[in-house]
């Protein structure tokens, strides 16, 4: 649990090789939990960039058949040491987050038909795995913004806000540009 009025150190860190296997580990629970209703889960954020620093935090998008069931799991991921935080500013989400305040995983749980939250994500991971100039240039802005705003996580969040929506989007074209030349994603 994230304790009020503490403040979350940011740090930001060289890629870690052991990042696969850790989402692999969560991964496995996360399959036990949700069985027949995931559609599809897979490695999201920073981490799951080779190459790319990032805050040690990993985190997950399950893509599930119906959002409103995973309501019904929240006990589950508590009894792993989830924060159950519903849809956390985004409507159709399921949020959670592990570790409080030295945070370890985040989920983000989004219905299979919800296409342009799913699809904004692995574009933008599958756009900063493939264009090394784009990822050096987040990772530098990641680590100069964890050095101006070291416990201040809004102040760090607001910094990336710009790069990410321009990048985001060159994700999303990128996505559409593959698909159209050779019909495959």
């Amino acid at each position: 649990m994230i304790i009020k009025g503490e403040p979350v150190k940011i740090t930001v860190t060289e890629y870690d090789p052991a990042w696969p296997q850790r989402f692999e580990e969560e991964a496995r629970l996360i399959r036990g939990i949700l069985g027949d209703e995931l559609a599809g889960l897979f490695h999201i954020g920073s981490t799951a960039v080779e190459g790319l620093a990032a805050k040690p935090v990993i985190d997950i998008l399950p893509v599930v058949l119906d959002i409103g069931r995973v309501d019904l799991h929240n006990a589950e991921f508590e009894s792993l040491g989830y924060e159950c935080m519903g849809e956390f500013g985004i409507p159709g989400r399921r949020y959670f987050r592990k570790g409080g305040n030295d945070r370890t995983h985040n989920i983000h749980a989004f219905q299979y038909d919800d296409a342009s939250n799913i699809l904004r994500h692995l574009a933008f991971r599958d756009y900063l795995r493939t264009h090394p100039e784009v990822r050096a240039a987040y990772g530098a802005l990641k680590a100069e913004l964890a050095l101006r705003f070291p416990d201040d996580i809004d102040g760090y969040c607001d910094g990336k806000d710009e790069f990410v929506k321009t990048h985001e989007r060159n994700a999303l074209l990128w996505y559409w540009g593959r698909w159209q030349e050779d019909g495959t994603l």
